[in-house]
């Protein structure tokens, strides 16, 4: 029987080409093909065009409902509430855990706003501000997760923003009750079971039924993932999402079959998520390549999670933990898992990184359940730049200005002086009228 973790690519750190090899290997180009883009623009402009009717053709479409009107996609609050009468005991204890850990969480996100006075009476600072309405998208289609529902909707609701919107493409019922008593939880507003970049059009633009949102976060497919880049303006967005990633730095102590199940569990998302192992022993690579081959019969989503390790996985010798880092810090993943005697030492090497996991108990699963942070994370090397979903993205920054007679006196000379190099006489004028006579 051919090994599956023997066909798992390999580099090395101290390769004259590893950098070039591994940016190959990562497959992260976010260009789109132009036939993707046309197809969600059309949509886009339908719904903006037509609107709730629009919304009912493309959910029957393609996510295979069977509704005549616009209302049989309208999730009420008594539905949102008779969904978790419906729990089981383990599953609202589950869920009401979690929802619990996330808030505590995102509470030490709260920004206040500030000021502060200057000698002359001057006053400078910042207001803090919560949106006043945004649109949670929440995946469907394989599957449901009501833990994305509780990561989206906490941090918006602990900012403070008056309504949340969800949309997510699951029929209500059986299937989808947990999705839907974690949006009771969570406090969200409103929830419409529509999804991919006719949701998002309807959140951007607004129809009779939908309300239109300040800002849209929340992960897609690539319909969904096009559609955000396609209304970023007319509404706000947190990230361009791709698909899940996990890198493990190991110094080859860890138990191999944890290792090997960290990997898998990332792998099963799909077939396009990313497992990386990065290790300072060789001999451990081997051990974590038994660990796959035995363990990978057992599992459910064995297809898939054989597809996204022999398309996407990647095994990584390193010199040493600096190297690793150095690794690392190339393919700046959504998630990283330290696993290694020393985490915090290793942490101080680590630049980029949408979720970092400390210690060789700290599962990325654990994360993405009920740990507290916000599992919607930066991915596809985005995390150079982007930062994990939080309560900072429900607020905003509005500068204030107080200025004193003598402030604003002591001011004018600069701003005038400026304002005429870049030839602007209007704005030199205005500051130069609030200059006191003997300046």
């Amino acid at each position: 029987m051919t090994s599956l973790a023997k066909q798992i690519r390999q580099l090395n750190t101290t390769g004259q080409d590893f950098e070039h090899e591994l940016l190959d290997l990562l497959q992260r180009d976010m260009l789109v093909a132009d036939e993707l883009t046309d197809k969600v623009r059309n949509i886009l402009h339908d719904v903006r065009e037509l609107g709730d009717s629009a919304l009912v053709d493309y959910t029957n479409r393609f996510d295979g409902f069977d509704v005549t009107s616009i209302s049989e996609l309208v999730i009420e609050a008594d539905q949102l509430q008779s969904a978790v009468k419906q729990l089981n005991i383990d599953q609202r204890e589950a869920l009401i855990h979690a929802a619990d850990r996330i808030r505590r969480y995102h509470e030490k996100q709260k920004q206040t706003s500030w000021q502060y006075e200057e000698a002359d009476g001057s006053v400078y600072g910042q207001k803090i501000s919560p949106l006043d309405r945004v649109g949670i998208y929440v995946p469907g289609g394989k599957a449901n997760y009501p833990s994305s529902m509780l990561m989206l909707a906490i941090p918006a609701k602990v900012a403070g923003v008056e309504e949340i919107v969800a949309t997510v493409p699951t029929k209500y019922g059986n299937v989808g009750n947990l999705v839907f008593a974690a949006a009771a939880l969570a406090g969200v507003s409103r929830v419409f079971t529509i999804g991919g970049a006719q949701a998002i059009a309807a959140l951007a633009y607004g129809t009779r039924t939908v309300p239109r949102v300040d800002k849209i976060t929340g992960p897609g497919n690539m319909y969904v993932t096009v559609a955000k880049k396609l209304v970023f303006g007319e509404v706000g967005i947190d990230m361009i999402a791709g698909p899940s990633e996990l890198t493990i730095i190991c110094d080859g102590k860890t138990d191999p079959d944890w290792v090997a199940m960290d990997l898998f569990s990332q792998a099963e998302h799909d077939e396009q998520a990313q497992s990386i192992l990065i290790a300072t022993d060789e001999g451990f690579l081997d051990q974590v390549r038994l660990s796959i081959d035995r363990l990978l019969p057992q599992m459910v989503r064995q297809q898939i999670i054989q597809a996204s390790l022999l398309n996407r996985g990647i095994f990584i010798l390193a010199k040493n933990l600096e190297q690793a880092a150095m690794a690392s810090n190339l393919i700046a993943p959504e998630h990283l898992e330290l696993s290694v005697e020393d985490p915090d030492d290793l942490l101080n090497h680590i630049s980029h990184a949408g979720a970092i996991f400390l210690g060789r108990h700290a599962a990325e699963a654990l994360g993405d359940y009920c740990a507290g942070p916000s599992h919607v994370l930066p991915t596809s090397g985005t995390a150079r730049f982007f930062s994990a979903l939080g309560v900072y993205d429900f607020q905003k920054r509005s500068s204030i200005l107080n200025c004193s007679a003598t402030g604003a006196s002591a001011l004018a000379g600069t701003a005038s002086l400026l304002a005429r190099e870049e030839l602007l006489q209007a704005h030199a004028l205005s500051a130069e009228y609030r200059r006191k006579p003997d300046r």
